[in-house]
């Protein structure tokens, strides 16, 4: 229970503040663990050791049963975080990261390394609704969009540190040791999360009266609502969301953001070093711009989204500047300036990350969001599971990268007339 605190305490504290930080720093480390296969796709050590040189359907299979096991896991594990709570839910993915991670690095043959990749989607499929459901229980909804922009800024850290750090490391030492280096990066974020964070701001010691009003009495005002939904069992916390097309177009939405965000990240290191002619330095550099980029955008419009009260429209934004950057690149002359505008659609496409999250937390009710979050991720990430072998697969078939990049083009315009439909609706 929360501790009493001396008549002296004049400032509320601000532990909402160092939570939010640790939930950027999880998914931050979260993220190195999913994309070192991107890097290690344009090694051809890599690629020889696992048997899958020249056969780009079998490598985007590395990112696809990843995205399997993760929308299943999101969907199917995710309630779990509403009984056991979010902190022993995510400690739990964190260790299953950590068992994958040592598995990859040990791997002597392909099928082990897909073993590998379906342990990690397992955990890293649980992990994701938890951060949300922090944010819930933690911020009042006129902060929320803010808090979530501050943890997704990891969705582009941990590319934008992979991409050079792991070009690096593969470069420097081979590809083995970028597996046991994430190993040892995971235990940061366990011991952080076990010993600074609870479920709830009531449970925390650190938290004092003045922040606990605060936080509560916005959640008070928020649960009043909620209330009207009745929502104890999970067929009723379920109905609460999925039986609103709002929920639906969200999560069409997010699908066509994962299946951009999966498809380059999946193929932007490989692109940019083999169809593009780029060096193993130069690739880092270049893969990590859309992320750096991205950053700027997850914080300036989470801001702005909070400010104006609406995102529907700044998402469909986002769409629009993401199929836009990656037609152009895809179909430019110039190295570089490919490079450049596949960098500013992927950055686009940032722009619905926090947003996208902040509608989610409106439409749900409280004690069904560890279940709508994990719906939602589950069923857009699980769907946009295909991206990446679908574009190995257009590879294949054309022998051309643009086949692939045309069909991310494509769900960006369908991701941008859903957030239409929303943006007329005053979200």
């Amino acid at each position: 229970m929360h501790s009493s605190q001396s008549a002296s305490d004049t400032q509320p504290t601000r532990q909402r503040v160092v939570l939010v930080a640790i939930l950027f720093l999880t998914l931050l480390v979260a993220y190195l663990d999913r994309v070192n296969v991107s890097v290690l796709l344009a090694d051809s050590t890599f690629l020889a050791d696992m048997g899958i040189t020249d056969q780009p359907v079998q490598k985007g299979l590395l990112m696809t049963l990843f995205l399997i096991a993760y929308g299943v896991s999101n969907v199917v594990l995710s309630p779990l975080g509403d009984y056991i709570g979010p902190r022993k839910a995510m400690s739990l993915s964190i260790l299953l990261w950590t068992i994958s991670v040592v598995i990859g690095g040990w791997a002597m043959t392909f099928g082990t390394m897909l073993v590998a990749r379906v342990i990690l989607g397992i955990g890293e499929g649980m992990h994701w609704p938890m951060q949300s459901t922090f944010v819930k229980n933690w911020f009042p909804p006129n902060e929320r969009g803010k808090a979530n922009g501050v943890w997704l800024v990891g969705l582009m850290g941990g590319p934008a540190l992979a991409m050079p750090f792991f070009s690096w490391i593969v470069a420097t030492w081979g590809w083995r040791p970028s597996f046991f280096v994430l190993g040892v990066l995971g235990l940061i974020p366990l011991a952080l999360l076990w010993f600074y964070v609870t479920d709830h701001p009531w449970q925390h010691k650190r938290v004092n009266k003045k922040e606990l009003d605060y936080i509560e009495s916005a959640l008070k005002l928020e649960a009043a609502e909620e209330a009207k939904i009745k929502t104890e069992r999970l067929g009723q916390r379920l109905k609460s969301f999925v039986l609103n097309y709002r929920f639906w177009l969200l999560t069409i939405n997010y699908f066509c953001i994962a299946c951009v965000w999966w498809g380059t990240m999946a193929w932007l290191p490989s692109y940019l070093k083999d169809a593009r002619g780029f060096s193993w330095s130069q690739m880092g550099v270049l893969a990590a711009l859309p992320y750096i980029l991205g950053t700027f955008s997850i914080l300036l419009f989470g801001h702005l989204a909070d400010k104006t009260g609406r995102r529907a429209p700044f998402i469909a934004l986002g769409h629009l500047g993401a199929g836009l950057g990656i037609y152009f690149g895809a179909n430019s002359t110039n190295d570089l300036t490919a490079a450049l505008l596949i960098s500013f659609g992927i950055a686009s496409i940032a722009i619905g990350l926090p947003t996208s999250w902040s509608i989610l937390q409106q439409i749900v009710p409280g004690r069904a969001i560890g279940a709508g979050a994990g719906m939602l991720n589950g069923l857009s990430n699980g769907g946009s599971a295909f991206s990446p072998v679908l574009i190995g697969f257009f590879i294949s078939l054309t022998g051309s990268y643009v086949g692939g990049l045309m069909f991310m083009v494509s769900v960006a315009a369908l991701g941008c007339v859903c957030m239409a439909v929303l943006a007329l609706e005053k979200y």
